[in-house]
């Protein structure tokens, strides 16, 4: 695609970057066929093709209005595009840079402004976040219907290991899941312990940044990354074998730093390290399989789970580990029923069901139709928005995969008297 940046951007390293993006596409539309937005509203402006080239008016210098923020907004970033496109544009880093222009150069209103740092604010301030559902709980009858669907039933978490081991990991000290799903990050570790692996959390660390990336956030979000790498690195220095992330939204951000701090002479290194070592849950419990399914061989017939598998969009389009989850699960005795259009996103990513509900339930409803059909006695998924998005909306529980595992580790006629 011919380009010609105005001088404002032209030369700049986001320009630099936008411009090798647009000439890689060749304009041909076969992103549209998989993008949800484009499917469910038939507009080309709210498909990938349509806002490529919004962004390339944008920043050839041509006047932009609240049509094009529209449209941007209405992009779920899913990156099923990128999945897609033969030419293999980078459309993910493209819409990253041109919701930032848009924002610079067109503000939103005061009250725009102030609502999303408010959001940005409540979801990943940990001393706010974590009362506040503790009271939305107690007090869920009294809530109203639409924020009682958005806050789906406490399940204990359990007892955290406290064996050490010579195998040590670092978790992610997230912001939004200890509090809304404690039972993953409980699950996670009682997980790793059974194959004799030490789950470490980092007490300075917290939020990845991805909920002040998607709001366009970007220098709240590098601060957040800075604030992480900064508290990983001893342990990182003391030879914490990978950063395990079981919320595959985060860890496609974290694989992301090294990108984010690339100009950054400070943290350039350490950012590029850190992501080396970021491994999905699903990814780096791969090898262990063979352990996993020796501990789980005497499982009852019984136990055998019918599981509809939801791969959120970060797991198989953001860091492309398609199939991973599904083979784990199936090697340890799932019964995967199939999913039609697997691919589609369920309408979580991230804030969107927040600000784009209209569209992000008419995703959801389809997912969960699509779910549903095989008849599962179990929905399982790998990320804290797709699961909240799900279970409030579904009669069939709605579960992390780790979760089920752990579960079938604890039967009492596997366990191990002695851990």
């Amino acid at each position: 695609m011919e380009t010609h940046l105005a001088d404002w951007i032209k030369g700049s390293t986001a320009g630099a970057e936008a411009e090798a993006i647009l000439r890689s596409c060749v304009h041909c539309g076969f992103c549209n066929a998989t993008c949800p937005t484009y499917q469910l509203r038939g507009d080309e402006l709210d498909g990938p093709r349509g806002r490529i080239y919004q962004i390339k008016q944008m920043l050839e210098g041509e006047a932009t209005g609240e049509s094009t923020r529209l449209h941007l907004d209405r992009c779920l970033t899913c990156m099923n595009c990128e999945t897609t496109c033969p030419s293999g544009v980078q459309y993910g880093r493209l819409v990253d840079i041109g919701r930032a222009v848009i924002e610079q150069r067109m503000p939103r209103s005061p009250a725009q402004r102030t609502g999303r740092r408010l959001l940005r604010f409540a979801l990943t301030q940990r001393w706010l976040f974590d009362p506040a559902v503790r009271i939305g709980r107690a007090l869920r009858a009294m809530l109203p219907a639409s924020l009682r669907a958005r806050l789906p039933p406490l399940r204990a978490a359990g007892a955290v290991p406290q064996r050490t081991h010579d195998r040590k990991v670092l978790l992610l000290n997230g912001c939004v899941q200890p509090a809304l799903m404690p039972a993953i990050d409980a699950a996670t570790a009682r997980v790793l312990d059974a194959l004799q692996i030490e789950a470490l959390i980092a007490p300075r660390s917290g939020c990845c940044g991805a909920i002040d990336h998607h709001l366009a956030a970007t220098d709240a979000a590098k601060a957040a990354a800075r604030r992480n790498i900064d508290a990983w690195w001893p342990y990182v220095e003391a030879g914490a074998e990978a950063i395990v992330i079981n919320a595959s939204g985060c860890a496609a951000v974290v694989k992301d730093y090294a990108h984010l701090f690339a100009n950054d002479p400070q943290h350039a290194l350490k950012a590029a390290r850190v992501s080396a070592l970021t491994r999905d849950l699903a990814e780096f419990l791969a090898p262990s399989v063979p352990a996993l399914a020796a501990s789980l061989a005497a499982l009852p017939a019984a136990r055998r789970t019918r599981v509809a598998f939801h791969p959120p969009c970060t797991l198989q389009h953001t860091q492309k580990l398609r199939g991973v989850t599904e083979s784990l699960l199936a090697a340890l005795g799932v019964e995967l029923v199939p999913v039609a259009d697997a691919h589609l996103c369920c309408g979580s990513a991230g804030t969107y069901s927040l600000l784009q509900p209209e569209l992000s339930q008419q995703l959801r409803t389809n997912k969960l139709e699509a779910l549903r059909r095989g008849q599962p006695d179990l929905i399982l998924s790998a990320n804290i928005g797709c699961l909240a998005h799900l279970e409030t909306g579904s009669n069939v529980p709605v579960r992390h995969w780790i979760e089920w595992i752990d579960s079938c580790l604890a039967d009492p006629a596997l366990s191990d008297p002695a851990r």
